[in-house]
């Protein structure tokens, strides 16, 4: 039974190997220099304007979490629009089923105004 997990473990092993190998090889060679302007943050080629310890508004975030949990309908869709004709009506009441709940959940977020800036 554990013979099954071979290809993955040695698929691991090489890539810690690797891994370490590539990061000791840049301790080894790579330049060791520091000097005022590299340690400055860097925003696009410009000077920043603002501190980079600036608190970000609540709202970024809402709508950022909002983005990633209804992006995941997306993840969830593209395996059953590829099997479709062999899901039958099962998978497509499923389907149905799933996109209403969000579409319920996006009502619920727009009405309450968490995508309005």
């Amino acid at each position: 039974m554990l013979a099954e997990y071979t290809g993955a473990v040695v698929i691991l092993a090489v890539a810690l190997v690797l891994a370490s190998a590539l990061l000791g090889i840049h301790l080894l060679v790579g330049p060791r220099r520091s000097f005022a302007e590299k340690d400055e943050p860097f925003e696009c080629g410009e000077r920043p304007i603002v501190s980079p310890h600036q608190r970000f508004s609540v709202k970024f975030y809402i709508v950022a979490m909002l983005f990633i949990l209804f992006d995941v309908e997306a993840v969830f869709m593209y395996p059953w629009g590829a099997l479709f004709t062999e899901l039958g009506w099962f998978g497509f009441v499923e389907m149905l089923t799933f996109v209403a709940v969000l579409a319920g959940g996006l009502a619920y977020v727009w009405m309450k105004g968490a995508l309005e800036w």
